[in-house]
């Protein structure tokens, strides 16, 4: 791997790392100081990251808005998971691949973007447990990422 491809992949394995033990995604200056890396280095690795699709950054900065399935904001989507811990996912696809990332089991807590009604899905071993609730994408999955925050 060359020395780019070996930061990008320290720096994309740090966000998630600190993403799920913290909650929050780490700054650009917290990841340089924890990889030993310089200021310069870890923010073009971020900015890579960002154009490959991998993060998702808020627009002006290079603050983490998202590694999918993660979302640093509060949303619609708060996934509770076996162990306690909880995350806020991007979408409905995204909030039952937090559990798959995390091999667990839990409970998606999610609200009607139409008529605000309560949503709750559930995974028990593995499986999405029956429910009446309805996933309805209103952007076809080929035009996410024109505007991938909206979608």
């Amino acid at each position: 791997m060359s020395d780019t491809a070996t930061i990008d992949t320290d720096v994309r394995l740090h966000i998630y790392d600190t993403f799920l033990s913290a909650g929050t995604p780490p700054t650009v200056t917290d990841t340089a100081r924890a990889l030993q890396l310089s200021p310069e280095d870890t923010a073009a690795a971020f900015d890579r990251l960002a154009a490959g699709r991998v993060i998702v950054l808020e627009l002006g900065t290079r603050d983490v808005r998202m590694a999918a399935p993660l979302s640093a904001i509060p949303t619609r989507f708060n996934v509770r998971v076996s162990d306690g811990r909880s995350y806020y996912a991007n979408c409905v696809w995204d909030a039952l691949g937090v559990m798959a990332m995390l091999d667990s089991d839990g409970t998606v807590d999610a609200t009607c973007a139409d008529c605000e009604a309560l949503v709750e899905l559930r995974v028990r071993s593995g499986e999405l447990v029956p429910s009446t609730a309805v996933v309805h994408f209103a952007v076809p999955a080929a035009r996410w990422w024109e505007d991938i925050v909206f979608t």
